[in-house]
């Protein structure tokens, strides 16, 4: 609870090897009344994970797909139709959060309740285009040049290269050093601007309005479309601080630079001096040691969902695709570019 408000956190799920980082914080916090995991996906070794976490911490509720089916992104929306509840704060954290700040949930739920106009409030988050831009503008990073408030820019957002200088920078300089906090930018209202929804915070009450019906794509949808229906607009709170690991786009080569592990050196350490953080970390790791050694046999499990069935259109598209995503890939990896600059 936070000032009579039941507080409710949130993950589209999801992939075990991220949410090993998001559990704990999430479960050791005070604050946080109950985390609804929201099963968006038929991969039976995360599905066992998140069962057996449910299982052991009553805090964590699993919520299936409402509507029986799995299909990426595009079967999240109806999920929000439980998110609904009178006298409660909404927290969404996509499950590639992988670093929240320590006082993330106060300093959010403080802000959310201060100002209650905004139709969504989210933090500043590294790794997220349009924060990279406010960071650019407010002299925070030095880039290698201009780059534009968009949403699904062509560095910010795709581009794998940029990611890893992004992470490295953040790491090295401000979340290794404990400087972070050099990076606040205050409050920034946004209007209009479509952007990504890697953490935002809502009232029941305000998504009840319209019984958590949201169409198609969910993150078109709540940052622009719904805002502008209700003539309101959304704030980010860039006093606080999260890490977003990856878009599509960047992923393979994030990976092949070994960033998501980087992240878990650093929390294991950090998390060894919190004790309630560090036992739960334990369970965790334990747990994901024994999901691993039954993988094999788990793969065999009955889908708990029906899968929509790509039609040979769908198909062609999605194979050129990922033949062009990976001719991309072989040139991002022989013609590095340097996208940060040192600051002075």
């Amino acid at each position: 609870m936070y000032k009579n408000y039941r507080v409710v956190c949130n993950t589209a799920a999801g992939r075990r090897r991220y949410m090993q980082y998001l559990f704990p914080p999430i479960i050791a916090s005070d604050l946080v009344d109950r985390y609804d995991i929201w099963v968006n996906t038929n991969d039976p070794c995360d599905i066992e994970f998140f069962k057996q976490i449910a299982q052991k911490y009553p805090k964590v509720n699993l919520v299936w797909q409402p509507d029986g089916i799995v299909n990426g992104i595009k079967s999240i929306n109806a999920f929000y139709k439980t998110c609904i509840e009178e006298d409660t704060i909404y927290i969404k954290l996509d499950d590639d959060v992988v670093w929240l700040e320590p006082d993330f949930f106060e300093k959010m739920l403080a802000f959310r309740i201060d100002n209650p106009d905004y139709f969504l409030v989210s933090p500043m988050v590294i790794n997220n285009a349009i924060c990279t831009y406010i960071m650019q503008i407010f002299g925070k990073i030095k880039l290698s040049k201009y780059m534009n408030a968009r949403a699904n820019h062509s560095i910010l957002w795709r581009s794998g290269v940029f990611a890893v200088h992004l992470h490295k920078w953040f790491l090295d300089n401000y979340l290794k050093t404990g400087r972070y906090k050099e990076l606040y930018c205050g409050k920034i209202p946004i209007a209009t601007n479509r952007f990504s929804i890697n953490s935002i915070l809502w009232f029941g009450s305000t998504m009840k309005q319209f019984d958590g019906i949201v169409l198609d794509d969910d993150e078109e949808y709540l940052s622009v479309i719904k805002p502008t229906q209700l003539n309101a607009s959304n704030c980010l709170n860039c006093d606080a601080l999260i890490s977003h690991f990856a878009f599509r786009p960047q992923r393979e080569y994030l990976d092949k630079k070994f960033i998501l592990e980087e992240y878990g050196v650093f929390l294991q350490e950090e998390w060894n001096n919190m004790p309630k953080i560090s036992l739960i970390n334990k369970d965790i790791q334990l747990l994901m040691r024994e999901i691993k050694a039954n993988e094999s046999v788990l793969k065999l499990s009955k889908p708990i969902y029906r899968k929509i069935k790509p039609t040979l259109k769908q198909k062609m598209k999605s194979n050129f695709k990922t033949l062009i995503r990976k001719l991309k890939f072989l040139v991002v990896v022989y013609t590095e570019k340097k996208y940060i600059t040192p600051q002075d």
